[in-house]
This record gives structure tokens, sequence and C-alpha cells, in this order.
């Protein structure tokens, strides 16, 4: 998504990620049981580390698309890594029984690459942005398509202007 069209900004703290991810890995709990789980990198490696503990999964694959090229503009999506062939033969061509994970579903696109590789698997996002909502199965925090989600592991301590000052 262009930055232009980003005019809110959600900073989110570690606390704060913590706390949705296993809120996701509670809302997860009763749509299993997952033999295994596809986390689309590089944003799904830290939710998916925290629902594989809370559920017991220790299948953990990754499927490496990139589609933020300088983390402001969203452009054409590029698979840099496949899921294994290996993953994909033990879930079923389907992908049935496999738990997809990411940090946000902003336009749907990369989940829609990832939704095309396993077409039955149950995909789940903290975030959601309405253009995105309908790829995905499961997710906990819905925030507009104009927020920009600042993740912990993009962020250092610094000062926040208040909002009043017109500062996103």
């Amino acid at each position: 998504m262009s930055d232009d069209r980003q005019t809110k900004a959600f900073p989110v703290s570690w606390d704060q990620f913590h706390r949705d991810a296993r809120a996701l890995a509670w809302r997860l709990a009763g749509a299993g049981p997952f033999s295994g789980i596809v986390c689309i990198t590089r944003g799904g490696l830290v939710p998916a580390a925290i629902v594989a503990r809370e559920l017991g999964v220790r299948l953990i694959e990754t499927v490496c698309i990139a589609s933020y090229h300088d983390y402001k503009n969203q452009g054409d999506t590029e698979v840099l890594k496949p899921i294994a062939e290996a993953v994909i033969k033990a879930a079923g061509a389907n992908g049935r029984g496999i738990l997809v994970i990411d940090d946000l579903v902003d336009t749907g696109k990369t989940a829609k690459v990832v939704r095309d590789m396993l077409p039955e698997a149950h995909f789940a996002t903290v975030y959601a942005k309405p253009l995105g909502r309908p790829i995905i199965d499961t997710f906990i925090t819905e925030v507009s398509q104009d927020t920009w989600i600042y993740f912990p592991w993009d962020m250092g301590l610094t000062f926040q202007p208040p909002i009043r000052d017109g500062v996103a």
C-alpha cells in the first residue's frame, strides 16, 4: 500500500504484540488440531513461534514472500522460498491441517499467493485490514486500511509526539 494513503499510526509494543499473539492462539485452539504451521516471513515468524508454543505444534515451516520492498510501499509479490515439498506432502496437496500465520493481512495479495499453494489451510493473522479480511480465517484486531502498523521489531524506543500536534 502506498505511503500517501497511510495516514494513521498504530505502534505496537512487544508486550502488546505478545498478548495479541497469545489471544490468537486462544482463538485457534478450537479450530485445530494442526499438524504444522507455515509462517509467512518475515512478519509471521514471531507470532508463529508464540502460537506454536501455546498450541504444542512442533512442525514449523516458512514461506518467504516479499511484497513491501521499502517498508512503506507494497509492490509485486515475489516468492523467495516456497514451502518445502515434505511439508506439503505431509499435509496433503491442499494443506488441510496446516495453520498459516502472518502478522498482518493488508490487501490480501501475500495471503492469496500462499492460499493458492495451500487452499484448505487455516489462515490466521494477528492484525487485519478490511481489504485482506476475506482471504483469512482468523484474526484478533482489525485496523483501518489507512493505518500503518509499527511492529516492535521495526522500532526503537523514542518519543512519540501527541496526536494533537498533527503527527501520525
